[in-house]
């Protein structure tokens, strides 16, 4: 049985840890938001979302510090993180992507706080941000549920071992 890497100088191995953690699956979701003075649509695509507290109900997710879509998504005043499905592979990617129109072509409706839900989702929650932490080279946000509705059934899109799929239960 491999007892790991010594940690020694304290030096963690980059791509190390990158293949350790890709061992947990996460799920996958779209944190979309309309841009405030153009009304546009903004978003990205999030494996860092997570449950906080039910009671008040909050949720979180993290953001790299080099996001260029996180700056417009969070002057909104409220944002939408859509649970994704196995079939939105191809949406995670166009929203994960730099630049150009990440809406292009991508179906969506308007969530109680204005936001686009998209098409096919299998659920909605509508947040305000709660607050802001720096960890490392990534914003842990938390956020404070206001709506959120279950959608669609199926299976959700999944992350795994750097690359996307679905899961039954």
């Amino acid at each position: 049985m491999s007892t790991g890497h010594p940690y020694g100088d304290g030096h963690v191995d980059r791509q190390r840890l990158r293949s350790v953690l890709g061992r947990l699956p996460t799920g996958v979701v779209a944190i979309t938001a309309l841009e405030p003075g153009t009304g546009e649509p903004c978003g990205l695509a999030a494996n860092s979302f997570t449950s906080v507290s039910l009671d008040p109900p909050l949720v979180a997710f993290c953001v790299a510090h080099t996001s260029t879509s996180w700056p417009r998504i969070r002057h909104a005043e409220t944002l939408t993180i859509n649970v994704l499905a196995e079939h939105h592979q191809g949406v995670c990617r166009q929203l994960a992507g730099k630049g150009g129109d990440k809406f292009a072509g991508i179906e969506w409706s308007s969530s109680p706080g204005g936001n686009p839900i998209i098409d096919g989702t299998l659920a909605w929650i509508d947040c305000s941000i709660d607050g802001e932490h720096l960890a490392g080279d990534h914003m842990i946000v938390v956020a404070k549920v206001r709506h959120l509705d279950v959608n669609d059934d199926g299976g959700p899109l999944v992350f795994f071992r750097g690359g996307y799929g679905g899961f039954r239960a």
